[in-house]
């Protein structure tokens, strides 16, 4: 069974989860900690559930969403996964930080690449990766059949969808992955945005106005 911890970190409020199983592997989902006191709410909780992260997964890598990976990856010795696409993200993510006064090391780059239709697989448990861009080139959102749960990253929120006015992003092509690939899941499924509060997809298929 898969249990999910939600943290909301650094000025953008954004949600890192992590995601674990009854073997106690986990997975760190878009770690944005900005701080050392967010450092160590991750940690402490880490420890005090003692789980064994596993492996850094990004939904995309905007900066908020990437502030946390170097701690991550230093601390526990994970290998990091996304999309190729957020290649660019990454590179341009320092600059990006320090326009907005925050001060960060040079996000790495991720080990190992995710594609759309493949599984991703930790513990006992398994996420399919669905590529829904639009948000960002290479957004990805992470989907359990047997768990009914999305985590979509800043693809769909409750009641919005991810902006598109930032580089590499499109409108058109947003709204159509997530008409595809994630109305077309069980209105049961609960998702998890990368801001903001959960919500489900028929929640989202009957009343989100940017999907009317």
């Amino acid at each position: 069974m898969i249990t999910i911890k939600t943290f909301v970190f650094n000025s953008f409020q954004e949600n890192t989860y992590i995601v674990f199983d009854e073997t106690n592997s986990c997975v760190i989902i878009d770690p944005g900690m900005n701080t050392e006191v967010e450092e160590k709410e991750l940690h402490d909780y880490i420890s005090e559930h003692k789980l064994i992260p596993e492996a850094i997964v990004n939904t995309h890598c905007h900066v908020d969403h990437v502030l946390g990976c170097n701690c991550v990856k230093n601390t526990y010795e994970v290998p990091f996964y996304a999309h190729e696409s957020e290649k660019i993200l990454i590179d341009g993510a320092k600059a990006f930080a320090e326009f907005f006064g925050m001060k960060i090391e040079q996000p790495l780059h991720p080990d190992y690449y995710l594609q759309d239709g493949s599984r991703f697989t930790f513990g006992e448990s398994e996420l399919e990766i669905l590529h829904v861009p639009g948000h960002s080139p290479g957004s990805l959102v992470f989907f359990s059949k047997t768990a009914n749960i999305a985590i979509t990253g800043d693809v769909l929120f409750k009641g919005s969808i991810g902006r598109t006015d930032l580089p590499g992003g499109n409108l058109n092509l947003l709204i159509d992955g997530i008409k595809s690939k994630l109305l077309t899941l069980p209105p049961e499924v609960a998702v998890f945005p990368g801001h903001g509060p959960h919500t489900t997809i028929g929640h989202e298929h009957d009343t989100n106005p940017f999907l009317k």
